[in-house]
């Protein structure tokens, strides 16, 4: 099983689909909403030095944006 968090907020449409996209492929994986918790946001900026989201991790390696053929990649679906 892979270790994949998402950086995200509420109302943004790309960390939905991300989030949609894991859920159909069945992935777990752990959320952060950077707008209600500060320390997740400083901790992201800290990783990647910008404020975009989603930020995705998959096993420690980061993916800015929603990246699907990426993110197929890393998790092997």
């Amino acid at each position: 099983m892979k270790d994949v968090k998402i950086y995200s907020t509420p109302t943004c449409h790309f960390c939905h689909l991300a989030k949609d996209f894991l859920k159909e492929k069945g992935i777990a994986y752990t959320e952060y909403d950077v707008l209600a918790d500060v320390e997740k946001r400083q901790e992201m900026f800290d990783k990647t030095g910008q404020m975009g989201v989603p930020v995705i991790m998959i096993d420690g390696q980061v993916i800015i944006g929603f990246d699907q053929p990426q993110i197929s990649s890393l998790l092997g679906v």
